[in-house]
């Protein structure tokens, strides 16, 4: 039997780790997960605890139990920002992508730098969500913890420490924090200069496909292994659903709801209202985002779904026609970035009356996430962006009543994978590129991803009140 390679797969999520072992032919081998806790000390704000990720990435690999594989990729949520002091101890709790807490920063980025170099430079504005914000919120506000401050690290990029000693990010990650220069791929001295802050604390970032350390021997992984630079887990989860080339527009059903698509060149909305960022696959990529998609769903599911599942859900939702019967709801529970980038937004219902019961609500759940994610789409065709195929991933792909929605309101194919492992699966493929089993991630997507088509349905047309 020939020999096969074998790739580990990190991600690290919101709400969980996720671990992947992956053959080269795309074959998952094992997986294993791990849970741990959000802390949300005020309204608005969104916090953990940087060790709890590593104690759920130890437990995966335990369950994982294989100690040599060929390389390791890393992924997970993007933008948050882990604090370290000289020693390498973390400060303080990590401010997460979806904590709003830095409007006031954010605009004493565009002030101090100026709004039209910022977007120069960065192809986005300073969002709440972004992590040099974060960084100056810690200067305004906790001055003693910002004098501490020696090192500033991604999440998925403080696993790279804890499992090899290397300080490192790689560009799609970097690209979402504010202080990137995107088209150029590389820190902005330019940038950090102006708003006083010691490129130092940044670490160095490398290409996602290019090795950035080995791991030290460890109870679960031996010495010696590569470890790829990886990708924010938008990059990663495209490169995991085979958007690495124009034409391919991957949407993304998680708790925050993605549209996103690679662009071969760094072009950026001056709007503001998507993102340009650098892709895991040595290009660019553009992505609209929902703050709120299957969160919102879940949110529904918890306050008042009365104990039903996604699918009961789901069910009811299909026995009411298109457009609810007039009832309206806006999925702008934590605030929105596409296509209003407004952290005060909130979410409501309208257009209720007593002819409206509990299905009507859970259809008008769907389509807010579902038009809400439009917005995205037609802000990446407004932005030049083409579409061939819409390969729907994350949870909310395993809702068929879902992904049918999706293609009415977009009135494009959509597809759904056959593995649809997430942007651990991306990691992986990462890895395998970094240490030379493919070329590229475009030979690695083609070699290692299947889907299945759906058929497409057209939206059916609400008549005139």
């Amino acid at each position: 039997m020939p020999f096969m390679a074998k790739l580990l797969g990190i991600d690290v999520g919101t709400s969980g780790c996720k671990v992947l072992l992956i053959d080269e032919s795309g074959h998952v081998l094992r997986q294993a997960s791990s849970e741990y806790p959000l802390s949300v000390p005020r309204p608005m704000w969104s916090e953990q605890n940087p060790e709890d990720w590593w104690q759920g990435v130890q437990a995966c690999l335990k369950e994982i139990g294989e100690p040599n594989p060929d390389a390791i990729g890393l992924t997970g949520q993007m933008h948050g920002a882990v604090f370290l002091d000289a020693a390498d101890a973390v400060i303080r709790p990590a401010i997460l992508w979806n904590d709003q807490r830095t409007a006031e920063e954010c605009a004493q980025i565009d002030a101090v730098v100026g709004a039209e170099l910022v977007r120069a430079i960065t192809c986005n504005p300073p969002l709440t969500g972004f992590q040099l914000p974060k960084l100056l919120w810690l200067r305004n506000h906790e001055p003693e913890n910002f004098a501490k401050v020696r090192s500033l690290l991604l999440p998925k990029d403080y696993i790279r420490f804890k499992l090899s000693g290397v300080k490192a990010t790689e560009v799609s990650d970097a690209s979402g924090t504010g202080a990137f220069d995107v088209p150029n791929r590389r820190w902005s001295s330019e940038l950090m200069e102006a708003i006083e802050i010691s490129p130092s604390v940044f670490p160095e970032s490398f290409e996602s496909d290019v090795v950035s350390g080995r791991t030290q021997a460890s109870d679960y992984l031996s010495e010696g292994i590569p470890i790829v630079g990886g990708g924010g887990d938008q990059a990663a989860g495209a490169v995991g659903t085979g958007a690495v080339e124009p034409g391919v527009v991957s949407v993304s059903l998680g708790t925050s709801g993605v549209v996103f698509t690679a662009i071969d060149r760094p072009q950026f909305d001056p709007g503001g209202s998507v993102h340009t960022f650098c892709h895991a696959n040595r290009s660019w990529h553009a992505m609209g985002v929902m703050l709120a998609c299957g969160g919102a769903l879940r949110w529904y599911r918890d306050s008042f779904g009365n104990g039903r599942t996604y699918d009961q859900l789901a069910a009811m939702a299909s026995e009411v026609d298109p457009g609810s019967e007039g009832l309206t709801f806006l999925p702008y529970l934590t605030g929105e970035r596409t296509p209003h980038n407004d952290p005060n937004s909130r979410a409501s219902w309208s257009g209720a009356t007593l002819a409206h019961g509990p299905s009507h609500f859970a259809r008008s759940v769907f389509e807010g996430m579902s038009f809400g994610l439009l917005d995205g789409f037609s802000a990446l065709k407004a932005l030049g962006a083409t579409c061939d195929e819409v390969r729907v991933t994350s949870g909310g792909a395993k809702s068929k009543f879902w992904v049918q929605m999706i293609a009415d309101v977009f009135q494009t194919p959509c597809v759904t994978l056959e593995s649809d492992e997430g942007p651990a699966f991306g990691a992986a493929i990462l890895a395998g590129v970094g240490i030379g089993l493919w070329p590229s991630t475009s030979v690695a997507c083609n070699q290692a991803i299947r889907s299945r088509s759906l058929q497409l349905a057209k939206w059916q047309q609400l008549a005139d009140p």
